[in-house]
């Protein structure tokens, strides 16, 4: 369908169509979970009206016959919605939000021109036999006094006069009929025979919601007009700055004014440095979205996992407004799927396990986002039965993941994190939902490949909290160089804890691994010589002294033993392409200021791969 659109201000509308469409339908997702807890709520009827109606109405205008024609039957349930003839009762919002999400599929057929899997007429007869069932519903209260209008009600603003029932053309873009009008192709629809409409089915329209994400919107980015104004300011003293420099380094003053050349030189570089670092916190602040873009798809989410588990379950947003770098944004999403999955799946009891243990049975799952230093931290917690540390020792041991010695010597919590491991799951059977053991893996390596951590507090009975570390921008970073003989590599700042100078002496054997005494803790070491192969005698140097590098992700340490610290600075990260993109232990390369190209250590893999080496005793001592 894509291929339609010639005209290329034609391709304008449709792209700001889908894109502004896209919005209002990942808006609705919440405004319905929010009417199911307040189904009186005449605003946010209103409010839902609103968009359904705007987005047939743009449409209608481009053309989008099978769109217009989806959003008008789902638009006249909801005309019944706010006119009171029927409840927004949980079976009523499942055809609806079925219907939402094929519009959600019918927006991606237009961007990518592919026919989208959506089964219009059954769809729509849905909504018809939903919309003949709230007209017999509201005869039989008929005793009561008729409905009034609803056209003043609570402010809405619609069309003046009412049309003769008849079913508008495809396309045209002008407010539904009333709720009397005669459904689907002028044929009167059968009520069904329940005193509820027919249930839709959850798992199809969850998969709806994943499918169609929007690929436009996600390329696109919307910036405050002021941010831009800053950013072109800048560029401007940029500008200046240039052209100082050009000039001084064109200047052919003869030698007595020499000193005074390289003061002025100086100062401008000094000048030059300012502006481009206040250009470079702008340009990642026009980068910088909120990350309600993200949360704002999970109370829907919630809502349907839940139902489809018989679970009750509310989710509670704080935090919403906190930034974060488009890259971050578009990274997290999926994470956060899995953990929010795994807490209503395995968190939460049943409702009567719940009443049982003394609590309510709706269960809680809270997302908290704030910012920490130079980091954003996303917490995502619940109420339920906790993560059974013995039953996590079991299934660790029994597939191998740790031997029993290993377990013996771990911590609570280092036990409690080892369901971020690959292949790892408690679940007895296999599901649509869980029991694959690739969940919470996924969670951490989608993480570490931004730079981020997480790790995970529970307590038995009282519930878990999942805490997630990101940085706010993952493109330039503060990094610390580290030298093994000829070699230099770069060490992301935020990972570090500090540095140490050590003797070859201070280095212990525990367990078939090398540790250091540090302050009468037991810091396991990782010599970057054997680990990365590096040519040249490991002991060439025995007897000067070595350095340590302590890095720590989350609750987890180890010591980095190299032989330099030249210095530290500020490096852009740079993909090594499709080739090279595969090698553990590298987040990516950087040229430094001298022309060089370092590797950038990706210390959150460094430390899995301890993990699941073994190493010897190094996981087991690690703390």
């Amino acid at each position: 369908m894509a291929e339609g659109f010639d005209n290329d201000e034609m391709k304008e509308i449709v792209q700001e169509f889908l894109a502004e469409a896209q919005e209002m339908l990942e808006g609705l997702d919440n405004y319905f979970v929010q009417l199911e807890a307040r189904p009186d709520d005449t605003s946010l009827l209103n409010e839902i009206f609103r968009a359904a109606h705007s987005i047939k109405g743009s449409a209608g205008f481009i053309g989008l016959t099978r769109i217009v024609e989806v959003a008008h039957h789902a638009e006249n349930v909801l005309n019944q919605l706010r006119q009171g003839m029927m409840k927004a009762e949980p079976a009523v919002i499942d055809i609806i939000l079925e219907a939402m999400d094929a519009l959600k599929l019918l927006l991606e057929e237009v961007h990518t021109g592919t026919q989208a899997d959506v089964d219009i007429d059954t769809l729509t007869m849905k909504l018809d036999l939903l919309l003949q069932w709230g007209e017999d519903q509201a005869a039989s209260h008929e005793s009561t006094g008729p409905k009034a209008p609803d056209t003043e009600e609570a402010g809405m603003v619609v069309p003046p006069e009412e049309p003769e029932p008849k079913e508008p053309e495809p396309g045209e873009p002008v407010s539904s009929p009333p709720s009397a009008e005669i459904v689907s192709g002028g044929q009167s629809a059968h009520p069904p025979s329940p005193p509820t409409p027919p249930p839709s089915a959850p798992p199809q329209s969850e998969a709806a919601q994943v499918q169609s994400s929007g690929v436009e919107v996600d390329q696109t980015i919307r910036v405050e007009t002021s941010r831009l104004d800053n950013v072109m300011n800048l560029v401007g003293e940029l500008v200046l700055g240039r052209n100082r420099l050009v000039r001084l380094a064109t200047d052919t003053r003869g030698d007595d004014d020499w000193e005074k050349q390289q003061k002025d030189i100086a100062e401008a570089v000094i000048q030059l440095s300012r502006v481009t670092t206040d250009l470079q916190l702008a340009v990642i602040k026009t980068r910088m979205q909120p990350i309600k873009k993200v949360l704002g798809k999970f109370p829907r989410m919630v809502r349907d996992l839940s139902r489809k588990l018989g679970k009750e379950a509310r989710l509670e947003l704080s935090g919403e407004e906190t930034e974060l770098d488009k890259s971050v944004i578009e990274e997290i999403g999926d994470p956060l799927v899995h953990i929010i999955r795994n807490a209503i799946d395995h968190g939460l009891e049943m409702p009567e396990e719940r009443l049982a243990a003394g609590k309510n049975a709706e269960g809680i799952v809270r997302i908290s986002a704030y910012q920490e230093g130079n980091s954003i931290v996303i917490e995502i917690s619940d109420d339920g039965r906790g993560v059974n540390v013995d039953r996590v020792r079991k299934k660790a041991i029994e597939r191998n993941l740790i031997s029993a010695s290993d377990a013996d010597r771990m911590t609570t919590e280092e036990l409690v994190n080892l369901i971020f491991l690959p292949g790892f799951s408690t679940a007895e059977k296999v599901t649509d939902v869980s029991g694959r053991g690739v969940g919470m893996d996924v969670v951490r390596t989608n993480i570490n490949k931004i730079n981020g951590t997480v790790e995970i507090r529970s307590q038995q009975g009282l519930g878990s909290t999942f805490v997630i570390n990101l940085p706010l921008t993952i493109a330039i970073i503060q990094a610390l160089m580290v030298a093994i003989g000829n070699e230099v590599y770069a060490v992301p700042l935020q990972s570090v804890v500090e540095t140490v100078k050590i003797s070859e002496s201070d280095i212990r054997t525990l367990s078939g691994a090398e540790v250091l005494n540090l302050r009468n803790q037991v810091l396991p070491l990782l010599r970057l010589r054997d680990e990365f192969k590096i040519p040249g005698e490991a002991n060439e140097s025995a007897g000067k002294s070595r350095y340590v590098v302590v890095v720590q992700i989350g609750s987890r340490s180890v010591g980095l033993v190299v032989e330099a610290l030249p210095y530290q600075e500020e490096v852009v990260i740079k993909s090594m392409g499709p080739i090279l993109s595969g090698i553990r232990g590298m987040a990516g390369a950087t040229i430094t200021g001298d022309g060089k190209v370092v590797l950038i250590l990706d210390v959150g893999e460094i430390l899995q791969d301890i993990q699941i080496r073994g190493h010897q005793g190094v996981s087991a001592v690690a703390r």
